[in-house]
């Protein structure tokens, strides 16, 4: 016997379909995940929260990663040029001060969604 469940114009009053997986809907303020039905395929969205909000601790990590990266290939300097391979390193150098830059503009971001503005000096 086949249960009946509700439909979206209502009660349905026909057969489950057996190649069909019908989840019911939960509700958003019990601590189950939410369920989205896309055409054929389900998918579960758990409630999870991001790590990184403001983006600030990413920055930090990935310009630290350009700096190091420069560092190590400073002694490969005549290796590197006899390659054709220097750009290499100033690629480092760009991935540093362009991460600087980034860096420094998600910091003033998320101050200013918080309302911890610095004052500007004059």
């Amino acid at each position: 016997m086949a249960a009946r469940l509700p439909g979206p114009d209502g009660p349905s009053t026909g057969q489950l379909n057996p190649g069909r997986v019908y989840i019911e809907p939960m509700q958003p303020d019990d601590d189950q995940p939410m369920v989205h039905e896309i055409g054929n395929r389900t998918y579960i969205v758990a409630p999870v929260d991001p790590l990184d909000l403001d983006g600030v601790r990413t920055m930090q990590v990935g310009t630290a990663i350009w700096a190091v990266a420069f560092v190590l290939l400073l002694p490969f300097y005549s290796r590197l040029d006899e390659a054709g391979k220097l750009w290499w390193l100033w690629t480092c150098l760009a991935g540093f001060g362009l991460g600087l830059v980034g860096w420094d503009h998600v910091r003033r971001r998320r101050n200013a969604r918080q309302g911890t503005v610095p004052p500007h000096a004059d």
